[in-house]
């Protein structure tokens, strides 16, 4: 025997077809960007020359090589680490 499915996916179902529907057509349909507003997309995504000052610091991405040169230098190491998956790091 088959069990029954639950109703509850099928009325939220139900309600997001109605919802869609009535309100459908009060709005105009949104613009889609063309080409000719690509470089203002750009110039408000991309960071300010004040955001992106970090890259100005020589980072050393391989610890061993980090550690002799702070060695050297006489300086300490900043160890900037993320465990898991960086899209699931809160």
């Amino acid at each position: 025997m088959r069990p029954i499915p639950h109703p509850a996916p099928w009325r939220a179902l139900i309600l997001l077809v109605v919802l869609t529907a009535t309100t459908a057509g009060d709005e105009p349909a949104p613009s889609a960007a063309g080409l000719a507003d690509v470089p203002e997309l750009l110039a408000v995504l991309r960071p300010a020359a004040e955001e992106s000052t970090y890259l100005d610091i020589p980072w050393e991405t391989d610890l061993w090589r980090a550690r002799t040169r702070a060695a050297a230098e006489d300086k300490p190491i900043l160890l900037w680490e993320m465990d898991g998956h960086p899209l699931g790091c809160t």
